[in-house]
């Protein structure tokens, strides 16, 4: 109920009411100085969405929905569940120790690698293994730290902003081509019916 994402595993649950919150929302500190993830300036812990230009994580491209972490001097926002990914990491899923690849910081869209957990790819920063060639969205290490992986539980995908206006503008576009040509079905009709009520009529000169 904090950060509106997916998780498993321990909680805090209210005795009165079906109110849960994940344990790293409901213990996150009030800020963090020094992340790891975002060393330049102090995070400070918001409980509300931020309004209309919310966005999204800049780390794992999800949106932000609940509790984030937010820079009090540019835009970077985190997930708490994010805020537990550091740097440099170990996985149960890679023997090696994986780092986050600074090329994929800036990247605003799809990243060029592949995912060796999920083999896709997606938007977000991205963990590499300096010793082999093994890539780790961020947004899958977060599956992680969430306890989806412990529990064999597999987030739901949700359809991209893109894909979903694609549908849309198809369905419009669909809608329009239809009535289009329901319009030109219409004025074939009336014209086939306007030349055959004209031969049949008669003439004044019957």
């Amino acid at each position: 109920m904090g950060c509106k994402e997916y998780g498993a595993g321990k909680r805090f649950k209210c005795l009165n009411c079906d109110f849960e919150m994940h344990e790293f929302c409901a213990l996150a500190p009030p800020s963090v100085k020094n992340h790891s993830l975002h060393t330049q300036h102090p995070l400070v812990f918001h409980t509300k969405p931020g309004g209309y230009l919310r966005g999204n994580c800049d780390v794992c491209a999800r949106a932000t929905k609940g509790y984030a972490f937010r820079c009090s001097t540019c835009n970077f926002v985190m997930h708490p569940c994010c805020a537990q990914l550091s740097w440099e990491m170990n996985f149960p899923v890679h023997s090696h120790t994986l780092k986050v690849l600074s090329s994929t910081i800036s990247a605003s869209g799809d990243s060029d690698l592949n995912c060796d957990e999920c083999k896709r790819k997606k938007s977000g920063w991205v963990y590499g293994c300096r010793l082999c060639s093994y890539n780790l969205h961020a947004v899958c290490a977060k599956n992680i730290v969430n306890g989806l992986y412990a529990q064999g539980i597999k987030a739901p995908e949700k359809p991209s902003k893109f894909g979903r206006a694609v549908g849309v503008a198809s369905h419009v576009m669909l809608g329009f081509i239809g009535g289009l040509l329901e319009g030109v079905g219409e004025g074939v009709g009336q014209a086939i019916f306007d030349t055959v009520v004209a031969k049949e009529a008669p003439t004044e000169e019957e």
